[in-house]
């Protein structure tokens, strides 16, 4: 029933962007490039790049609790879909922190264009890993996680704060 997970050309297209745009960066740091540093939005930057941070975060722990986790097993490895919480905002809370941490707050703790442009296809192959997962929960969950689909957006943060709060 459940099929192995591969890593496809596009997820480490999208790894590799990640790194080269990860904020502690490889390209600034062997002076590659040489963004021009504008204290305001580096500082901007570093907020968007915590709040980031915490969502890539959050699931190591609260899966452990909601997820039904196994002792021993990895976060990942839930056997209940984990609706409350962040999870009752977006469905891709890890992934969504990954793009807000490397590829929005990036071009703000360095301002270049170069990490404006990296960052479009890789917000667009974190996006495609999404719908992977949601491929991977339905064959997991069936109808439950096509129920809970329709509820909760995959990343939009603001459409699920709304979603909440208006219901």
């Amino acid at each position: 029933m459940s099929r192995e997970y591969s890593v496809s050309f596009p997820d480490v297209f999208a790894y590799l962007l990640m790194v080269v745009c990860f904020p502690l960066n490889p390209l600034v740091f062997l002076n590659l490039i040489e963004p021009k540093a504008i204290n305001t939005l580096t500082i901007i930057g570093f907020i968007i790049w915590t709040f980031g941070v915490v969502l890539v975060v959050y699931p190591f722990f609260y899966f452990r609790f909601k997820g039904g986790v196994k002792k021993g097993m990895s976060y990942v490895h839930t056997n209940n879909i984990v609706t409350t919480g962040l999870y009752s905002i977006i469905r891709h809370v890890q992934y969504t922190g990954g793009v807000i941490s490397i590829f929005i707050a990036t071009p703000f703790i360095y301002p270049h264009w170069l990490f404006v442009v990296l960052g479009i296809p890789g917000i667009y192959l974190t996006y495609l890993g999404t719908k992977r997962e949601d491929s991977i929960m339905v064959e997991k969950f069936g109808e439950e996680y096509k129920k809970y689909m329709e509820k909760v957006p995959a990343m939009n943060i603001f459409a699920g704060l709304y979603n909440k709060i208006m219901k």
